[in-house]
């Protein structure tokens, strides 16, 4: 196990590359960052499937998985103490039931943001396919 937490994030996606680009710079958590498609994802206990459909986190202490807005929280809090306050608060119901509802819906439709693409709507095992 690593002694940083890790992020998994799609590589692939060019909406999520660039997200995690700017939340380097102003968040700056301790953690690696890592596209799931260059992760050896058996050894991390997380499937394919989940990783196509969100961000996930990995704790170093026991490999602990948060995924979606959880995920998201956990990078905030492990930033810039100015950003702690905002991943604390994406946990505390009913913020919790709101972040995770927006999440799924970004998530879903991060093909139609901003550096988006096609191959951000279809899953890992499409990806790079001629007949796209």
């Amino acid at each position: 196990m690593a002694s940083q937490p890790i992020l998994l994030f799609d590589g692939d996606c060019g909406f999520c590359s660039r997200t995690i680009e700017v939340v380097r710079r102003t968040v700056r958590p301790r953690a690696q960052f890592i596209p799931w498609q260059h992760a050896d994802l058996t050894a991390l206990k997380v499937t394919e499937d989940r990783a196509n459909r969100e961000v996930i986190w990995i704790s170093p202490v026991g490999g602990k998985v948060h995924g979606g807005q959880r995920a998201l929280s956990a990078v905030l809090m492990s930033g810039r103490k100015r950003w702690w306050w905002l991943g604390f608060v994406l946990r505390v119901p009913p913020v919790n039931w709101m972040a995770r509802g927006v999440y799924r819906v970004v998530a879903k439709n991060r093909h139609r943001l901003p550096g988006g693409t096609v191959a951000c709507s279809l899953p890992g095992h499409m990806r790079g396919k001629s007949d796209l």
